[in-house]
């Protein structure tokens, strides 16, 4: 059975996907990108990224360690949604971006999401490629040839000023309710919406590490439902005579 599916690996964390499995995923990933020559000439850069379950602090930790034993400088951005991810490799001109999320699962599940260079999804013959390598034997780099973690401070603010440069026309005047499904939009939304021009009421926004999707999010549409029948009735009764 393949262990990468349609977007990632993807399984319970900590059972299926475990700290182990990501540190091989990260070594074989580094391993397979060298071989193909997308590191060729350059130090390799990749970029992680995870979402608010409280299992993508281990799991972000055991990608950072496989790839920066590998040699490769990571970048670490924390919490942000998957596309800033992909967006992120290629402003960057990073080698490959790592996404940690298993998007509308249940909390307990995880998942690991390879970007290759210039942000697009991994190729499924590449990810073949590393699955075939997992727990091989191999000559560790040593010394300056070890890769660094570099914290990105400024990433969620440059995908915010993306997101805000791809439309010609401002928001003001609009009322926007975002549901963040206490996930890994829950500030880069709404401040989007914010800068540009709407007025912005953000529910299921306060993430946990536990609460994520639950009752809230793409598939429990009653709050939102909720949130707008409310808004809408406060605005017809605040409407000016």
């Amino acid at each position: 059975m393949a262990l990468f599916g349609t977007d990632g690996v993807r399984g319970v964390a900590n059972v299926d996907l475990t700290a182990e499995l990501a540190v091989d995923l990260a070594i074989a990933a580094a391993h397979v990108l060298g071989e193909i020559g997308v590191f060729a000439g350059h130090r390799p850069k990749a970029i992680v990224g995870q979402d608010s379950r409280a299992s993508g602090d281990f799991l972000e930790a055991a990608v950072v360690a496989g790839l920066t034993s590998a040699g490769v400088d990571v970048y670490r951005v924390g919490v942000l949604p998957t596309p800033a991810v992909a967006f992120l490799v290629k402003e960057s001109n990073a080698d490959l971006g790592v996404m940690i999320s298993a998007s509308h699962n249940p909390m307990p599940d995880n998942g690991i999401k390879f970007f290759a260079k210039g942000g697009d999804k991994l190729a499924d013959q590449v990810e073949a490629q590393i699955e075939a390598r997992l727990g091989e034997p191999w000559d560790r780099p040593t010394g300056v040839n070890v890769g660094r973690i570099i914290s990105d401070e400024g990433a969620k603010e440059r995908y915010v000023n993306h997101l805000l440069s791809t439309i010609s026309t401002k928001l003001t005047g609009l009322n926007v309710i975002v549901d963040c499904a206490n996930g890994a939009a829950s500030t880069a939304a709404p401040s989007a919406y914010e800068k540009a021009g709407a007025t912005v009421k953000a529910i299921s926004a306060t993430p946990t590490g536990w609460n994520i999707n639950e009752n809230c999010g793409s598939t429990h549409l009653e709050p939102l439902r909720k949130s707008f029948t409310f808004s809408r009735r406060h605005l017809l009764q605040s409407a000016p005579v």
